[in-house]
């Protein structure tokens, strides 16, 4: 099922803001973009990779938007304080921050080599608080104000299949709720957002239909969920309209993370092999 993108947000709810939109060519970023421009933002999208960038860019000009793609790799702090300079020199300020950028690949714990490891926890929890910080330090802490939003994913009840990416997601659900009481007297609201795997996006078309359909059963709604839907809630809490809410973390599974099971757990004494569990992709 797709749901089409209806607004019923107040009309210029963001504007003579700027919001920045990490992973914003692709999926969830690309819907939370969309519609912030839609709703009177100015929004910077970045990615690492350029051929998600370039057509999210020309795809929203299509529609009227004006929106502008930055290279950067969020792993990489010196790439993340030109971005952030580049926001500040093009719009003068940057109001929100919505976390989006991150990737990992389905893989059980005992195939996860160092490397690969490495490559989740830089992207997900370090690259998500080296943006954080500049923005925070070069933005939002001198203004004193400003809107963070982190995109994390349903880790509350652990991610056997992906304990990499558990392990940072989890991370970032902490830093959350840290930040949100260190920059509370400043007028900065964080907040994050956990989408399920049962997101019907860019992110989870990787993962191969059997294991999208086992999320699918593994929900009490009995359906995948939008991006769109998701965008909903992250511009929420992103917008003016919320002032009260900080540190808390929003699931959006469909109610996945109260009921469905999507690990299967062996009979004690029934041997399981490593080949007999899903092997992670070739990565180069």
């Amino acid at each position: 099922m797709t749901t089409s993108f209806r607004p019923f947000f107040a009309s210029g709810l963001f504007q003579y803001q700027t919001a920045l939109v990490t992973g914003g060519g692709t999926g969830i970023g690309l819907a939370v973009t969309r519609m912030l421009c839609s709703l009177g933002a100015r929004v910077a999208i970045a990615s690492r990779k350029r051929e998600h960038l370039e057509p999210a860019r020309d795809e929203l000009a299509r529609e009227g938007y004006d929106v502008r793609a930055i290279p950067c790799d969020i792993r990489e702090p010196d790439q993340v304080d030109r971005m952030v300079d580049e926001v500040l020199a093009h719009f003068g300020r940057l109001d929100v921050l919505v976390n989006n950028a991150g990737g990992q690949f389905p893989s059980p714990a005992r195939a996860i080599s160092p490397r690969g490891w490495d490559a989740v926890i830089r992207n997900n929890l370090n690259g998500t608080f080296h943006v954080t910080s500049t923005v925070a330090n070069k933005a939002m802490l001198p203004s004193r104000r400003g809107r963070i939003v982190n995109v994390t994913a349903g880790v509350s009840r652990g991610f056997p299949g992906m304990a990499h990416t558990g392990a940072a997601r989890a991370g970032v659900e902490n830093l959350t709720r840290s930040l949100a009481i260190e920059w509370a007297a400043e007028g900065i609201r964080v907040n994050a957002v956990a989408p399920g795997n049962n997101i019907r996006s860019s992110g989870t078309d990787r993962y191969g239909e059997a294991l999208v359909e086992l999320a699918r059963k593994a929900t009490p709604l009995k359906r995948l969920g939008s991006p769109e839907e998701v965008a909903r809630l992250i511009v929420f809490l992103a917008s003016d309209a919320n002032d009260f809410i900080t540190g808390c973390v929003y699931a959006i599974d469909g109610g996945q993370a109260l009921w469905g099971d999507i690990w299967p757990i062996e009979d004690p004494g029934t041997s399981t092999s490593a080949a007999a569990l899903p092997e992670p992709p070739s990565r180069t």
